[in-house]
């Protein structure tokens, strides 16, 4: 399993699941604070103004207390989405959707093999795509908030 971070420049933290590891809160606190290093890193500004924001899908791990307590010691922002939207979800239109592209019907020995094949991909994404994917974002947000909500198309 893949959890990426990007920006609408490209992407700024990603990691990869260990086999046989569940992504429960206390492993999602970890990747969260990996993720704010990297942050800090490589966007100082961002960091230290705390300009940005997460944009949270609705996986199990996301939401319990001990997540949202640890979002706001951090100052983080973090923005939820409603279910069953995969058109407000970034890597659920765009990046996946890519990569399974990329890879499809290619043979793999190990998983290291499929890290390395999917990291590779990952370079290869210009920074106009992402760029895009968050315009597409924008105005999908704007057509679901002009809906009030309901479905649109």
């Amino acid at each position: 399993m893949l959890i990426n971070f990007f920006d609408s420049q490209g992407v700024v933290h990603k990691e990869f699941v260990p086999e046989g590891k569940t992504v429960n809160a206390e492993f999602y606190k970890g990747v969260m604070d990996r993720l704010l290093k990297r942050i800090q890193r490589v966007l100082p500004a961002a960091f230290y103004s705390r300009h940005f924001f997460l944009l949270y899908d609705n996986a199990p791990a996301h939401k319990p207390a001990s997540i949202c307590q640890f979002s706001k010691q951090k100052l983080l922002q973090p923005l939820y989405h409603n279910p069953y939207s995969a058109d407000l979800s970034p890597p659920d239109y765009f990046v996946f959707p890519k990569l399974k592209i990329k890879l499809q019907g290619l043979q793999f020995a190990n998983v290291a093999e499929i890290q390395e094949a999917v990291t590779d991909e990952l370079k290869k994404v210009q920074k106009e795509e992402f760029s895009a994917a968050f315009q597409k974002l924008y105005d999908c947000v704007k057509a679901y908030m002009y809906a009030n909500g309901a479905y649109f198309e």
